[in-house]
């Protein structure tokens, strides 16, 4: 396969394989004739260049054939496929067994729920690195009924697990568009341009403050950052466990992104203050003094709670566009009456 590819011009390289291109363009192959085949390039090239790469010529094959082994291994990869993620319980922050067997299934939207500090972001860490026993709280999680191999643990090129956290900043200096098209080109998705448009537009739909693929990811609010990862994590990534750390106060539509991930058969988990939010769970998860104190399924009087709490929701979110737009609050909505 090496062979074939040290046959191909610079640009046909990086246009097969896009992995290569920032390798190919470090090198300085697109300095000269992006036309000229790679390996007569190579056997072109300067000794005095190469010292200055810190590379022989070798080594240069040999870094690109490295290269295309783990891509082909990454492509090769199959997806990862949960059909039942297990959590059992560890022990609290007095060292008590903490009673707790949770099954969570594709399409399960958990939230928890509990004071701050109770051990909320520990349990979705926990759940993020697939705890064996060897987190402060003892848990361990189960794929498929049984403990993961420890190269899905730490190898693994597909990651399971996909968070997105309180805070979301970006150092990168790049362009909404250029990132998105960067993953998705990491990903190798058809069509990347068709998909890019659609992750943006889904971002904006979520955090109803327009952005454009040319603005700068350093300039996205918190709430824009977070409705971005959300919809890159929906329709980019191939994770089918999704965990969110507070997404109440970032100003993007809850139930919106909810919808999205639901949409793509993921298990889901939330750690929340919000009502609305702990309701639009299936199951709720009452953390107190590290571990989870019980597990509460959302009863058909809750649900009739929520239809009424969604439309002080939308009156609230009505002010916080007209606080916005320089408009005074001298009138409230007319807010439901309890159920």
């Amino acid at each position: 396969m090496i062979d074939r590819v040290l046959d191909l011009g610079v640009a046909e390289i990086a246009g097969r394989h896009p992995s290569l291109a920032g390798f190919l363009a470090g090198l300085g192959a697109w300095d000269d004739d992006p036309e000229q085949p790679f390996a007569g390039w190579l056997a072109a090239v300067e000794d005095a260049r190469l010292f200055d790469m810190g590379m022989e010529r070798a080594q240069v094959t040999a870094h690109v054939g490295a290269l295309l082994r783990q891509v082909t291994q990454w492509q090769n990869a199959p997806a990862p496929v949960i059909h039942a993620l297990c959590v059992r319980g560890g022990r609290d922050k007095a060292g008590r067994p903490e009673t707790l067997d949770l099954i969570l299934r594709p399409g399960d939207v958990v939230c928890l729920v509990g004071p701050t500090g109770a051990g909320k972001s520990r349990l979705l860490a926990d759940i993020e690195c697939l705890a064996q026993g060897d987190t402060p709280s003892g848990r361990h999680v189960l794929v498929n009924g049984a403990p993961p191999d420890p190269a899905l643990r730490f190898a693994s090129p597909r990651t399971l697990i996909a968070q997105v956290s309180q805070t979301m900043s970006f150092v990168v200096d790049l362009g909404v568009g250029a990132f998105i098209t960067m993953h998705a080109e990491c990903r190798m998705v058809p069509d990347v341009e068709a998909r890019v448009r659609e992750v943006i537009a889904c971002a904006n739909a979520l955090a109803g403050e327009p952005f454009t693929p040319e603005t700068a990811l350093t300039q996205l609010s918190g709430g824009q950052s977070r409705a971005l990862m959300i919809a890159d994590t929906a329709l980019l990534s191939a994770s089918p466990v999704v965990l969110i750390d507070e997404i109440e106060n970032a100003g993007i539509d809850r139930q919106k992104a909810l919808d999205l991930l639901v949409a793509r058969d993921k298990i889901v988990l939330i750690s929340t203050h919000d009502p609305l939010l702990a309701l639009l769970g299936g199951r709720r998860l009452v953390i107190q003094q590290g571990a989870v104190a019980a597990v509460i399924e959302t009863s058909e009087r809750e649900r009739t709670c929520l239809a009424a709490l969604a439309q002080v929701d939308q009156g609230l979110m009505g002010l916080r566009e007209r606080l916005r737009h320089g408009g005074r609050i001298e009138a409230l909505p007319a807010w439901p009456a309890p159920p």
